[in-house]
């Protein structure tokens, strides 16, 4: 992992965004990015490489194949690599795409929202009212995103 684009990351956020998390529904779309930080905390790219890889939480490996990731079983391929995805995406845009994928590109992506309280319908009882991930989830994926910065060599 490259420690030094990640720190590099969380020093370039503005300390005042910091300050407070930001509710789903407040979320502020500029155009293609959410250009300010969602939760609390800066993010950790070691968190969000967990989230990243957790089935049972992003869930990301079930669509995007990363060559980072050694011996990830059964990676998808209906998204696109993260191979180099830091080269391609700012952390605004990557974090717009996360808390709300159909606010970039459109209502018929099979990309969830991770962050947005408008899931659509046939949400399980227990689940209403909930996002998929936390703020501060949000932030770490986008940190461990943003240390991607080099196509694999394939």
């Amino acid at each position: 992992m490259k420690r030094l684009s990640a720190l590099a990351f969380i020093l370039a956020l503005p300390t005042a965004a910091l300050a407070a998390e930001v509710a789903p529904g407040e979320v502020s779309f500029d155009g293609m990015a959410v250009s300010e930080p969602v939760a609390k905390s800066a993010g950790d790219p070691e968190a969000g490489r967990e989230v990243f890889v957790d089935r049972g939480l992003g869930n990301c490996l079930a669509c995007h194949q990363n060559s980072e990731i050694e011996n990830a079983q059964f990676p998808g391929n209906v998204g696109p690599s993260m191979d180099g995805v830091a080269s391609r995406w700012e952390p605004g845009q990557l974090r717009a795409i996360i808390v709300n994928a159909k606010e970039i590109f459109g209502p018929d992506t099979i990309m969830p929202g991770f962050y947005t309280l408008d899931v659509g319908v046939d949400v399980a009882e227990d689940r209403k009212g909930e996002t998929i991930l936390s703020a501060q989830q949000v932030e770490d994926v986008v940190a461990y995103l943003a240390t991607l910065e080099q196509e694999s060599a394939q």
